[in-house]
This record gives C-alpha cells, structure tokens and sequence, in this order.
C-alpha cells in the first residue's frame, strides 16, 4: 500500500469532505472517494459514514485515521531527517585558550553548543598565550581565545568582550569592608602586579597614573592564579579582571570591590587563521561566542555587589601553563 493513498485517507478524513482532500492532492473527487473505497474492501470495514455532512468517521475509521496519521508522520520525519543530514554541523572544534578567560563561562558555551549541535563537539586547551597564537598560527587550533589581541597580518582578531577589572584584597584587609572603592583609595596601598613585559601590567601602570594612584610594588608574576595566592595570604591587593575570583569571593577567600568614578577593562578577543576558511563547526561556535553582544553570560549577584556565575565549569586540563596577558 502506497504512503499517497494513506494520506489521501487522512485528509478526507480530517477536512471531513471528498472534494477537499481531493484538491489537496491534486485528484479528482471521484480518485478520492475510490481510494477510501479500496481500503473498506481491504479491510472489510467501513472507515466513513457517507450519509452524513459533513462526513463522519465510524469508529473503527476514527482508530484507522489516528494510525495512520500517526505512521505518515513519522515517515514525515524520516525524510526530513535524511534530506538534512548532510546539512547538520558535525566534526570537533578545537580552541585554545588563555587560562584565565573563564573554565565556567566555557563550560556554558560548550554545553549550549553541543546540545544544539549534537553532532559537533568542542575541545578547549588552555595555554600560556603565546602558545594560542602559535596553535592557531600552525592550525592546530580553529580559534584562539586572548586577552589584548594583537594585530596580526595572518590573523583575524574579533572582540568578544570587556571584563571590568576589580581590587581584590584579603577578606580582612581594611578595604574589603567597602562596597565599592575609588582609584585613588589605593595609593600608597602594597600592590601584588603583573610582570613588566605584560601589555595588562602596562595598561594597569598607565590607569594607575592617570589616577594619581601610586602604589608599592611588592610582588609581580605572570599569571593570576599566583596573584590571588598571594592577595589572599595578605601580602597586599591587585585590580584583576572580575570572573577570575568569583570562585574565591563565593568562597570568601578573597574579597572583591568595583571600582567607582572610573572605568578600567581587560578586553578579550577571539583570533583564527585569515587566510582559512573555518569549518562550518567551528564557525557555529564562534557565532555562539559572540551572540551575546559582549559575550557575557548571564551571571548573579554576589558579595560585595561582584556578579558571580553558578555554574559549574568545564575541567582544567591537567598541565596546562597558567601563564596570563
């Protein structure tokens, strides 16, 4: 029995008229009435109660039609399926990242992404940055995830978003009691930094003296994970950029103020090879990244008014350099 004749059945039997369900398949009404008729033979039952008008289902028509309403719909479905297939985002996406841009705000991504995308799937390294360029120079990675993006005639450099950069002290510091603060409440404060050879470290200098904020330089590093070590054992305080404490503030292991009367960002970007074209994975994830606007997810509220994300991040790649632009 042909899949045509069932519709066929089916429309007759929802639009409850002969010449309607005729015009739908581009029949004549006589066509339609003999093919229902053909099923009563067939099965020795009668589906429509002609005498009526409009038409009427028996009952036995009625548990026929939901049958077979059923069954065209899932052929329906089968085809669609098998039409598209060849359309659907499938392969791995690989992303090297610096460490610092967030395991949990990657860890929304990557969900988002793979449950739309249930065929595709994402792999996130994350490196010292100089290691990103180079794994998205080399192509070893489809895109590359760095902060202060720099020019590159090989490269294409995308902003994602701009990370407030807040002061982080012990929760017992002096400072940790405020709401918020202003730039010129740290002068004269002891400063954990980053090292010199860091474009962060220079555009935190230059922000610094255009707020008359001196401060005593008592530790430098190359990453922020070694900062907030050092902030949280009371050596003194750092500006660093908001998602990277929230785990600590939710912990109360570092406290966490905005700044006030100035506005002082670290901007992230997304970089991939100029001259290659990205597969149609990797670019359903860019587009993902950067649908947001500024690529923020939704956070809440935390202590001392620092918003903070619940949700749990993606695992640290066991050995990954923690070095930090």
């Amino acid at each position: 029995m042909q899949l045509e004749t069932l519709k066929v059945f089916c429309d007759v039997a929802r639009q409850r008229s002969f010449s309607q369900a005729a015009q739908a398949n581009d029949i004549t009404q006589s066509a339609a009435s003999q093919i229902v008729s053909m099923l009563e033979r067939r099965m020795l039952v009668q589906l429509i109660d002609r005498s009526t008008r409009p038409l009427q289902l028996t009952s036995l028509g009625q548990t026929y039609y939901e049958g077979c309403k059923s069954l065209l719909a899932q052929y329906l479905d089968l085809e669609e399926s098998i039409k598209t297939a060849h359309t659907r985002i499938a392969g791995m996406v690989q992303v090297a990242a610096i460490y610092s841009v967030g395991l949990g705000d990657m860890g929304q991504y990557v969900e988002r992404f793979t449950t739309g995308q249930p065929g595709a799937q994402v792999h996130i390294e994350y490196l010292h940055p100089d290691r990103v360029y180079d794994r998205v120079l080399e192509g070893t990675a489809d895109l590359g995830l760095v902060s202060f993006p720099k020019k590159s005639p090989k490269l294409t450099a995308l902003p994602w978003r701009e990370e407030a950069m807040v002061l982080v002290c012990a929760p017992k510091h002096p400072l940790a009691h405020n709401g918020a603060v202003q730039p010129r409440q740290l002068a004269g404060q002891k400063f954990i930094h980053f090292d010199r050879n860091l474009m962060i470290r220079r555009q935190v200098d230059r922000f610094l003296r255009e707020q008359g904020a001196g401060v005593e330089v008592v530790l430098e590093f190359d990453n922020i994970e070694n900062i907030k070590q050092a902030v949280a054992l009371g050596a003194g305080v750092a500006l660093l950029p908001e998602p990277t404490v929230r785990r600590e503030v939710r912990a109360r292991t570092l406290a966490a103020m905005p700044l006030v009367g100035s506005t002082l960002t670290r901007p992230l970007g997304i970089i991939h090879r100029r001259r290659n074209k990205l597969s149609a994975a990797a670019q359903c994830f860019l587009d993902l990244l950067r649908a947001d606007g500024n690529g923020q997810p939704a956070a809440h509220q935390g202590r001392n008014g620092v918003p903070r994300n619940h949700t749990p991040g993606a695992k640290r790649k066991r050995g990954s350099a923690l070095n930090e632009v």
